[in-house]
């Protein structure tokens, strides 16, 4: 068995893998943590208050629009970097502290503090809760996909509902499960500590033009944000990937149609998941005016939210077991 070298001598490489198991059971368990214990949410009040300093707001000063603004987006990758910094900083002495304990507290600690980076549970309970308010009516079904989206729902027809609630599970399950799962098994806590900073700073930051934040006022990302979209994109990439496949399994078929598919979408990640769910369920997504992927197929039907559920579930269980056998089997000198 190979086992990592840290300071305090060589550790088991099964006890990151074992804690690995213990994040996926507790996030099945539990849930989430209290929103005040959430390192997400400090994550998130981070790039709040940088962000406040950091994008142009409306009406505030001339217009950014059509503007070139080098200064911003150094200002944008140098907060982006000192946040980035501080959360692999933190992570990385938690990690070696809990190494030096032993393995029942290496592997304890580790899953509880993994837990909060991945969120398969909130997930699927979000996107099942969108399915029984559109049961109820169109209007609750539009409230309850705001809570799950960052678009305008108020004109989404019911179909188009289900497929945005179908498309946001696709591209959380690489965001919110694979991705991490992947940076820890790569990194450690640390690994997967910065892909969630990266991408809840894209989620942010991350938008070529005006975007309203929590608080009411609106901002413009197009170069204060470039950095942390391109961040996200690249750390993204593979992961994607690997969600792709997980969803379809070895369909070849589909195999040879998801580039195809997935390249219809702008961003160079996203589509990879959500034209293999659209492939996988014989169902057209689409984005008004944006993409539509599978676009022969008929829209979904509740039963179609219910099979990509399970189609998700199944995935979450692969790529924690495909997780667990890297970092199990992968000795690194952290």
């Amino acid at each position: 068995m190979l086992e990592w070298v840290s300071p305090g001598g060589a550790v088991p490489s099964w006890w990151l893998a074992a804690a690995l198991a213990v994040a996926l059971a507790v996030d099945h368990a539990l849930g989430e943590p209290p929103v005040r214990w959430h390192p997400v949410v400090w994550m998130g009040h981070y790039l709040g208050w940088a962000g406040r300093w950091l994008a142009p707001q409306r009406g505030v000063g001339p217009s950014p629009e059509g503007r070139r603004d080098l200064r911003r987006g150094l200002a944008g990758a140098a907060l982006w970097g000192a946040g980035a910094a501080l959360t692999v900083a933190v992570a990385a002495g938690l990690q070696q502290a809990l190494l030096s304990l032993g393995p029942l507290a290496a592997v304890l600690g580790l899953g509880l503090l993994l837990k909060p980076l991945l969120a398969w549970r909130m997930l699927r309970l979000e996107v099942q809760a969108v399915e029984a308010a559109l049961g109820q009516s169109l209007d609750a079904g539009r409230q309850r996909l705001a809570w799950l989206v960052s678009r305008d729902v108020s004109a989404l027809s019911a179909s188009e509902v289900r497929e945005s609630a179908l498309e946001s599970l696709s591209e959380n399950l690489n965001d919110s499960v694979i991705a991490p799962l992947f940076w820890f098994a790569v990194a450690g806590l640390p690994g997967a500590a910065l892909y969630r900073f990266a991408n809840t700073a894209d989620a942010m930051w991350g938008y070529p033009g005006w975007r309203r934040s929590a608080s009411g006022e609106w901002r413009y990302w197009a170069w204060a944000g470039k950095w942390a979209a391109r961040a996200d994109d690249a750390l993204s990439w593979v992961p994607a990937r690997l969600t792709a496949g997980l969803l379809l399994g070895g369909r070849g078929a589909l195999w040879r149609a998801l580039p195809t598919q997935a390249r219809q979408t702008p961003s160079p990640n996203s589509g990879w998941p959500m034209a293999a769910l659209a492939l996988r369920l014989s169902v057209r997504l689409a984005k008004p005016g944006v993409y539509t992927l599978n676009p022969g197929a008929p829209a979904p039907e509740a039963v179609h939210t219910e099979r990509a559920i399970a189609l998700a579930g199944r995935a979450v269980l692969l790529g924690g077991g495909l997780g667990m056998l890297l970092t199990w089997a992968v000795g690194r000198p952290w």
